[in-house]
């Protein structure tokens, strides 16, 4: 095993470690800041939502829970919330990262504006957005207790893709070249020599056999983290760290390439999913 999996909190665990010791991170961290909380977890287990949209069942099947993004949208108070959340986690992840180590974080178009001016502001470079085309159960609803009455209209756009902000630490080095030599890091690894690494990506959603191994509410497919994790670490050499590691999705697409990860999560529940759920998940589709 190539992993290292902990039960703690990301920004004790990130105090504590060396400086420019990690070379890439990818994760998909908690949009809302509360709603990963340890009442409003209960809330959703219980199924009394909270910040958590609980679906309906629909033909006897029971959907999962999702966070209740456009109430954080439209509270300026939780938009300062996470505003503060990632300029305090990106300023520890800074002096922890190698020069030229990217970052790969999960996000909402309702909220990557907020993120991602957090991270610039905690000093990282800004290299674009990796989307993933993928119908989302957000969105596309008709105005609430008057659908009849409004039935052609949609108060926001149904969710048709999910963004992740890509940034990088800056180089120390003069070019490149220098730095990938020095710190395995500064530019992303190509799946086949001749094709340049995309920022497109048409990945479904993920499939049943990865829920039923780790039913997380956010569990994202193998078949696109895998080309995440490998990109991550231009040299194949280093450590990829996901400090909101959930059920251990990430952990698990590096493992089946072979590259060392690092995974954290605060919720006991969570990562006791994960124990279980990382060797299985890497071993899908060999």
């Amino acid at each position: 095993m190539l992993y290292k999996y902990y039960n703690k909190n990301c920004f004790d665990w990130m105090d504590s470690q060396d400086s420019n010791s990690i070379t890439a991170v990818v994760t998909d961290p908690p949009y809302g800041v509360r709603e990963y909380t340890e009442g409003e977890i209960k809330k959703r287990r219980l199924g009394k939502g909270g910040i958590w949209r609980i679906p309906p069942s629909f033909d006897g099947h029971k959907r999962n829970a999702l966070p209740r993004f456009s109430v954080i949208n439209e509270s300026p108070k939780e938009r300062e919330n996470v505003y503060n959340f990632f300029h305090e986690w990106g300023k520890k992840l800074y002096r922890i990262l190698v020069p030229g180590g990217h970052i790969f974080i999960a996000s909402t178009p309702l909220l990557s504006d907020i993120v991602s001016h957090a991270m610039r502001e905690a000093q990282f470079e800004r290299r674009g957005e990796i989307i993933r085309t993928v119908t989302t159960l957000r969105g596309g609803d008709r105005p609430k207790g008057a659908e009849d009455e409004f039935k052609e209209l949609s108060i926001i756009p149904r969710g048709m893709w999910e963004p992740w902000e890509l940034f990088r630490k800056p180089l120390s080095e003069r070019t490149i070249a220098i730095n990938l030599r020095k710190w395995h890091a500064g530019a992303l690894r190509r799946e086949h020599p001749n094709t340049p690494c995309g920022d497109l990506f048409t990945i479904g959603k993920t499939p049943k056999i990865e829920r039923v191994i780790a039913p997380h509410p956010s569990i994202k497919p193998q078949q696109f983290l895998r080309k995440l994790v490998y990109a991550s670490l231009p040299t194949g050499n280093g450590i990829i760290l996901d400090p909101f590691a959930g059920s251990g999705s990430t952990l698990a697409a590096a493992e089946y390439h072979n590259l060392r990860s690092i995974g954290l999560e605060i919720d006991s529940e969570f990562y006791n999913m994960g124990k279980d759920a990382i060797p299985r998940l890497a071993q899908l589709y060999r």
